[in-house]
């Protein structure tokens, strides 16, 4: 097993092991909800259930297999055609900007680069980073850490999204010694 298949199975379990259901079970909730929206079926996983944002989007994603991951097998696609396909024709012209992000993350040491429809989430023993077009113009690079004061370029997200912060990055330029050293407080945060 991968270790992106081990880190969705045991993102599986806990899902279960916090709502006392089985992914089965789970599934048919989603099912009989009568709702058809991926937002919609997420609300309903964390009114429902009580799950967190992350859980209940992993849970939707899991139980309709439309995750980025389960989408690219079911086409026989790898990870980096996943990563070619958020980068395309109009969102060409930011791939060197995610190249450079990723090439200044890789200098850390080991994590999980897991693609997903429209961005990749990077991960240790917990998902540290995102990273995706933010239109056609920048690249938003989502972290995940606590304590540090937001400022005009280190945003930060509203509570109970998927990360803490959010930083704009319109070139290549703007991967400095300031955004790598937040990213890298992220990286041993998730650790």
């Amino acid at each position: 097993m991968s270790t992106l298949d081990q880190a969705r199975e045991t993102q599986r379990r806990n899902i279960e092991s916090k709502t006392g259901k089985t992914l089965a079970q789970l599934r048919t909730a989603l099912q009989g909800s009568g709702l058809g929206k991926h937002g919609e079926l997420r609300s309903f996983a964390m009114t429902t259930f009580g799950l967190g944002y992350g859980d209940a989007n992993t849970l939707v994603h899991l139980a309709l297999a439309s995750d980025g991951q389960s989408a690219a097998q079911a086409e026989g696609l790898s990870g980096e055609d996943v990563i070619a396909g958020i980068y395309s024709e109009k969102k060409a012209a930011l791939r060197p900007i995610h190249d450079r992000l990723m090439a200044s993350i890789s200098r850390f040491g080991d994590f999980e680069v897991i693609p997903k429809k429209g961005y990749v989430s990077l991960r240790r023993k917990k998902q540290f980073a995102m990273i995706g077009p933010g239109g056609v113009t920048r690249v938003d690079v989502g972290l995940n850490m606590k304590g540090i004061q937001p400022t005009d370029r280190l945003l930060a997200e509203k509570p109970g999204g998927m990360c803490q912060y959010k930083v704009k990055v319109a070139g290549t330029n703007e991967v400095d010694a300031e955004l790598v050293g937040w990213l890298r407080q992220a990286y041993d945060s998730a650790g």
